[in-house]
């Protein structure tokens, strides 16, 4: 039996945050990709993604913004969106359970995937994977 708690309050979503970055930095897969794009600049994403996560998971609106377009140019592949996938419901089983625990889970799946496609769909020239 898990003594585990679900995802409740702003510290929750540090936690989350603070743990899951740790661990992708440290990543030797995805970690230099977000190591080279962010830099010194850590600090700032961590508290742009607490507010990302808080809105999405906790509907306390603190975050505004377009999360794709830093995204955009990255040089990634499918690979790479597996590995942030792994870490990321790693990071929540190990830290939560319960309903936003799962919502938070599917959330990050559905936007890995959507950012996938359109990171594939900008390097085609516009085009589909279904287009010839």
């Amino acid at each position: 039996m898990s003594n585990l708690a679900d995802i409740q309050n702003l510290d929750d979503i540090r936690l989350l945050v603070d743990s899951f970055y740790t661990k992708v930095q440290q990543d030797n897969l995805i970690g230099p990709i977000f190591n080279e794009k962010i830099g010194n600049q850590w600090p700032a994403h961590l508290e742009r993604m607490y507010r990302f996560w808080q809105t999405i998971l906790l509907e306390e609106h603190t975050y505004s913004g377009s999360p794709f377009p830093p995204h955009k140019h990255l040089p990634v592949n499918k690979e790479h969106f597996n590995r942030w996938m792994e870490i990321f419901t790693e990071t929540i089983d190990s830290l939560y359970k319960g309903k936003l625990a799962e919502e938070a889970k599917l959330r990050a799946k559905n936007m890995a995937e959507m950012f996938f496609y359109k990171i594939e769909y900008f390097r085609n020239g516009g085009r589909n994977f279904f287009e010839s």
